[in-house]
């Protein structure tokens, strides 16, 4: 096993998992979201300080989309891909 430092400042986890029946973040356009916010980051030139990665189920299906930015501890509810300016807004105001 290696310890290792993590490589990005920031990442944001968006939750992309899908259920045959009940709630899910993927049947509520969550895989749209992660394209977007990747496509996002990448365009700003970014990708070494942000990663944006899939998660599985956070258990807040009913709230979902979720989106989880790390390590700063900020959970976002019911993203549509209209929220994605304001969470980039968020992630990169303290990114060096």
């Amino acid at each position: 096993m290696q310890r290792n430092a993590l490589p990005h400042q920031k990442i944001v986890y968006v939750c992309l998992n899908e259920r045959e029946n009940g709630a899910c973040c993927a049947a509520k356009g969550s895989a749209a979201i992660h394209a977007a916010l990747k496509e996002a980051v990448k365009a700003r030139g970014l990708n070494r300080q942000v990663r944006v990665s899939r998660s599985g189920c956070m258990d807040r299906c009913g709230r979902g989309v979720n989106v989880l930015v790390f390590p700063d501890g900020i959970w976002y509810s019911e993203v549509s891909e209209g929220d994605i300016d304001t969470i980039l807004e968020e992630v990169l105001k303290d990114i060096a």
